[in-house]
């Protein structure tokens, strides 16, 4: 039976909310050690591995300007290594570097003990079924968004 219209906003709804609520509980809590759309950019970079900006920006679907300012904050930070394109005189490739992959390994390993100590009233199987259901999302989801789901372990 197809989805209807109002259980899928009442989804669009839910969605929003948890988004919202992730951002307050979990990304907030990091401004310290780097802004959080900082951290978004260096998550998706090491992810994605080495890239020109224009295929990060893309990835990412922000300007290739406001990616450049982001960018160059990160490099100076030291959270990013850029260096000529061999293949394109002109451009550059861009990499998480290992300072970068540092500070989100701190993150990530913050992020979880936050969480952690959120679901003590939830059991194993109930947050493996969370992250089934969230994978799955991702995945049907991520074709619309013009990004392709990756590994989510670091």
């Amino acid at each position: 039976m197809a989805v209807q219209p109002d259980t899928a906003r009442e989804l669009v709804d839910a969605i929003f909310l948890f988004a919202r609520t992730l951002r307050t509980t979990l990304v907030h809590h990091d401004s310290d050690l780097l802004p959080s759309a900082l951290t978004g950019v260096l998550f998706l970079l090491a992810r994605t591995g080495e890239c020109r900006p224009s295929e990060l920006a893309a990835e990412i679907c922000v300007s290739q300007s406001a990616l450049s300012r982001q960018i160059g904050e990160l490099v100076d930070r030291g959270f990013v290594d850029r260096h000529p394109d061999p293949n394109d005189k002109r451009a550059h490739l861009v990499s998480c570097s290992p300072d970068g992959r540092e500070i989100l390994r701190t993150i990530q390993e913050r992020r979880t003990e936050r969480l952690t100590a959120e679901l003590t009233d939830w059991d194993q199987q109930q947050v493996v079924e969370a992250l089934a259901v969230v994978g799955r999302l991702n995945s049907t989801l991520a074709p619309i968004a013009g990004s392709t789901p990756q590994r989510t372990s670091s």
